[in-house]
């Protein structure tokens, strides 16, 4: 499929503060794929973790779900396909090779309800800063393959959290209209460099970024930085959403895209590849 560079659409970012209890996540989420449709969103993103965010690490590990199959891939289906949207599930946990492991994949359906497209999260998340420690390779088993899917808007770069901060990745891509990045960026983290990695990865890709991320305090004790956003190619905030659930929606606008790159066609200077 390829987009009609005349045509412009509403696009969503969701922003959640999930906790342990998957169904009482898939109820907040629908909640707010609904308030986005309600505004007219045709393409809605939903965060990282947004069907679970447990008390301990392992607890995604006992929910995980053969691809294909499981409740939080029914609902994702049935809700795109309700709606007539094009859904991104953040990420769902999905097996992994490993027992004790998951795949962090992000899926893409169709307004149909099909799944169109899957990304496992290359970049795995390590801190220890302070009382701070996250290590996701003990539960999370890494992807190795960049993901872009063709939909109606144009070409869409899958990424999740973390992947943010390796600019090669987006480079890999090639020219993507969109890129998406859900999210569960740690409040400290996220207040000293979610906003500029954003904006830098729209800048120098000159595509529009959507960012949709956990935003609040969780049942673990874990708070995350929140401040959803969706970004045009200029590197402008086109809206966002600091802290709680909510929804963050936008203009997406081709014909200004395509306008940018002739006026600046940065993406066809590029010497070093």
């Amino acid at each position: 499929m390829t987009k009609n560079t005349q045509e412009i659409t509403k696009i969503a970012a969701i922003q959640m503060a999930s906790g342990p209890n998957v169904s009482a996540n898939l109820n907040e989420a629908k909640r707010l794929i609904e308030l986005a449709t309600s505004q007219g969103a045709k393409l809605v993103v939903l965060p990282e973790y947004f069907a679970i965010m447990g008390l301990k690490d392992t607890d995604k590990v006992a929910v995980r779900e053969e691809e294909g199959s499981g409740q939080i891939q029914d609902f994702l289906s049935s809700i795109a396909k309700k709606y007539k949207i094009w859904l991104i599930g953040g990420t769902v946990p999905l097996v992994s090779s490993q027992a004790n492991k998951v795949r962090n994949s992000c899926l893409v359906y169709d307004d149909t309800g099909k799944q169109v497209a899957r990304y496992d999260k290359i970049h795995l998340f390590g801190l220890d800063l302070g009382n701070e420690h996250y290590h996701e390779e003990t539960t999370i088993e890494a992807g190795n393959a960049v993901k872009v899917v063709e939909t109606p808007f144009g070409k869409i770069g899958l990424s999740v959290c973390y992947d943010l901060r390796f600019p090669e990745l987006y480079r890999a891509m090639g020219e993507v209209d969109i890129i998406v990045v859900p999210a569960a960026f740690t409040d400290t983290t996220g207040k000293a460099h979610w906003e500029t990695l954003i904006r830098a990865r729209a800048i120098e890709n000159l595509s529009y970024v959507i960012a949709p991320a956990q935003g609040g305090y969780h049942v673990s004790g874990r708070e995350t930085h929140g401040n959803s956003m969706i970004v045009d190619p200029w590197g402008t905030i086109l809206d966002r959403l600091p802290r709680g659930s909510g929804v963050v929606i936008a203009n997406f606008n081709p014909k200004y895209q395509v306008s940018l790159r002739t006026s600046l066609p940065a993406l066809k200077h590029r010497v070093i590849k």
